[in-house]
């Protein structure tokens, strides 16, 4: 496969163009990743017409040679990225108006644009790298696709342990190893086990709350395959399920089924939102729906586009999204089945095959 980093950074030099600028200083450290291949935790990105020039520290001086190789110029910095920011920008020619990422840079080193940075002119911006990122290509969907085949394997083997008399953090403890000792490469966001009602908590943290018989326990959890996430979220019930159990998850179920097969590319994220929602408000549990849908995932588990009722944006093909529609009952308990979508031309393709059916474990 032919690397993608050149047409990426094509692809934001065009953007650039387009918002009148001579550059960008990248601080988003996923931003800088997209566009590099660096997986570290220290750099700064600029990017003009001309040139792409990477700046990082001692640490990483072995590392950013395999990772960026020459996709850009690099800069080993002994003392101060930011030095070595000011040392290069007066290298390079005819650069006098440079955007900076709002999202991604904290006060003080906004100050250092204001002050020290002085004699160049700084433009905020909005989502120009973010914006590419949406679409993903055949390899981020692999990565991502590895993803979801590693949390479903580790879901199978944590539910092949839980019992009752487990606390929700032996459970996620059970689970983190799984997606381990399966080859998630790290956490993208803490897991959550949530049992009985604290499973009507939709970001419930994983607490010393011992599981009961007839309790929802709920999981969301993700892998990291290559730098890429999955996000998924299954609910069971640990022994018999009761009627009511029955009744609302079927709901879920069916709102993620119809979601899922029915969301489309060029399809408005607030109109992929309504496929579920109006069908949980029509049996009745709209109230219960507090959520949005989904969201994009990709090198960050949340990121564009988002599936909810105030966003208006198309979904573009390639983006890979979560759909996770949910049911939450204070002081009884919460569904939700939560599933990882990419959008292809020829329609929907789910990456987390994990049944849907209610499980009952026990």
């Amino acid at each position: 496969m032919s690397d993608p980093r050149p047409a990426r950074i094509a692809a934001l030099v065009d953007g650039l163009s387009a918002a009148h600028l001579d550059g960008l200083l990248l601080t988003g450290l996923s931003n800088i990743r997209y566009l590099t291949g660096f997986s570290g935790t220290s750099a700064l990105l600029v990017v003009t017409s001309r040139d792409v020039v990477f700046i990082t520290d001692f640490r990483y001086q072995t590392q950013v040679v395999e990772e960026v190789g020459d996709i850009a110029r690099i800069s080993i910095e002994a003392s101060s990225l930011w030095a070595g920011l000011w040392q290069q920008l007066t290298t390079l020619m005819s650069v006098r108006v440079l955007g900076f990422e709002t999202a991604h840079i904290q006060h003080r080193d906004f100050q250092r644009l204001v002050e020290a940075g002085a004699r160049w002119q700084w433009r905020p911006t909005v989502d120009l790298v973010e914006t590419l990122r949406e679409r993903k290509d055949e390899g981020e969907i692999a990565r991502i696709a590895d993803a979801a085949n590693v949390a479903t394997r580790a879901l199978d083997r944590t539910l092949q342990a839980v019992h009752v008399g487990m606390s929700e953090l032996q459970v996620a403890g059970v689970l983190e190893k799984a997606l381990r000792d399966e080859g998630s490469e790290g956490f993208p966001f803490p897991s959550i086990v949530a049992s009985g009602p604290r499973s009507a908590l939709p970001h419930a943290r994983s607490s010393p709350r011992t599981i009961e018989q007839g309790d929802f326990l709920l999981m969301d959890f993700g892998a990291e395959v290559g730098g890429y996430c999955s996000d998924m979220t299954r609910t069971v019930v640990i022994g018999k399920a009761s009627d009511e159990h029955r009744a609302v998850y079927d709901v879920v179920r069916v709102a993620n089924e119809r979601a899922a097969k029915g969301v489309r590319v060029g399809m408005a994220g607030r109109d992929a939102d309504a496929i579920a929602r109006q069908y949980i408000e029509r049996a009745g549990y709209g109230e219960l729906f507090g959520h949005s849908l989904g969201h994009g995932i990709g090198l960050e588990v949340h990121e564009a586009p988002r599936l909810a009722r105030t966003a208006e944006g198309g979904l573009p093909e390639g983006a890979v999204v979560t759909i996770e529609p949910g049911v939450y009952r204070p002081g009884w308990g919460g569904v939700r089945i939560e599933d990882d979508v990419v959008l292809g031309a020829d329609g929907p393709h789910i990456l987390t095959q994990f049944p849907r059916e209610l499980i009952e474990l026990g």
